[in-house]
């Protein structure tokens, strides 16, 4: 693939079906900051020393050993009133920015989406497995307070997650009325429940025959992690509308997961949509052009329009990172997500 330029990239320079669509506020503008906790509310962090970022091969570009977590937020120029919390994968050990959640959030923004990367705690960092989840709900609820703010309809915001981070979107969207941690102000009085949720490649299940991710492993930490956080157990008539992305051929979260949640959002009601790719592999962000599982950015938004989010966009071809290839076909499932 040609050399594009960094500030190529962040713009997305797009190709609209049915003509140009809002630009991202500012080309190659650094995403506002947001962090989800008070200080003293992670007095007792178990991290120390500064972040670590991945400079080799899958890990490239992927954050590990967070202290503070929090929102980087892509405001696009003119808002279309909806959000996307955005969790990149990596198997509850690294989370996948740089070529996941990053890109994933500058194609949202300009489509006009408010789009929030989530940097959440990880469990193998020494943090309770409870910890990604009390993080997305308090992200949920930041955005929701500050909607206003922020040129978001409180009804229009989703999250969508990639393998360990779909994982993470999906007990979201499932045990939103959980209480993952203590309420610390007002803004913990705000749902949060997504009001859709994306999950693409995602690990969603703990229990056998599909127990053998990293995730499984690194939140096996709580005793209940199979019953509690097995996604598909906790499925009810409120889970918002929910669209799944797949490919067959997944050697790290298997193609059983999205079918174990489709079967299980079908069965309470629950609007889903779900595409499974003959081929396609495990970890590929946005897709390269040219395979099949790069339709799915084109498929997300035209079902997400169906459902009155995203409203008024045209729909946008998103450029891959020029870099690399975002298909991983590695086979040590524990090894990755």
């Amino acid at each position: 693939m040609p050399s594009i330029s960094r500030a190529c990239r962040a713009l997305a320079i797009l190709v609209l079906a049915g003509g140009a669509g809002p630009a991202v506020a500012a080309a190659g503008a650094a995403p506002t900051v947001i962090p989800l906790w008070p200080d003293a509310a992670l007095a007792d962090a178990p991290v120390r020393g500064p972040e670590r970022v991945g400079r080799d091969g899958k890990g490239t570009g992927a954050i590990s050993n967070i202290r503070t977590p929090r929102l980087e937020l892509y405001r696009p120029a003119t808002p279309n009133g909806t959000a996307v919390l955005i969790a990149g994968g990596g198997g509850y050990f690294r989370i996948q920015i740089g070529n996941e959640a990053a890109p994933t959030a500058k194609w949202l923004a300009a489509l006009g989406v408010t789009a929030a990367v989530l940097y959440y705690r990880l469990p193998a960092d020494g943090w309770p497995a409870s910890a990604p989840f009390a993080d997305a709900q308090r992200a949920m609820r930041i955005l929701r307070s500050r909607a206003g703010e922020l040129g978001i309809d409180p009804r229009q915001i989703g999250m969508l997650g990639m393998s360990a981070g779909g994982h993470l979107a999906a007990i979201t969207a499932t045990r939103f009325a959980d209480p993952f941690y203590a309420p610390l102000d007002a803004i913990d009085q705000v749902s949060a429940r997504p009001d859709f949720a994306a999950l693409i490649f995602p690990v969603i299940s703990l229990q056998a025959p599909l127990d053998t991710t990293r995730s499984k492993r690194e939140l096996s930490t709580q005793k209940d992690a199979v019953e509690a956080y097995s996604a598909e157990r906790h499925v009810t008539h409120d889970t918002p509308p929910t669209f799944l992305a797949h490919a067959a051929d997944d050697p790290i979260a298997d193609v059983g997961h999205s079918l174990a949640m489709f079967k299980a959002l079908h069965a309470a009601s629950v609007p889903a949509e779900l595409h499974v790719f003959e081929a396609g592999g495990h970890g590929w962000g946005l897709g390269m052009p040219g395979t099949l599982v790069a339709q799915w950015p084109r498929l997300f938004a035209t079902w997400a329009r169906s459902h009155g989010f995203m409203a008024g966009t045209g729909y946008a071809v998103p450029l891959a990172p020029a870099a690399k290839a975002q298909v991983h076909d590695d086979r040590s499932a524990l090894r990755d997500e």
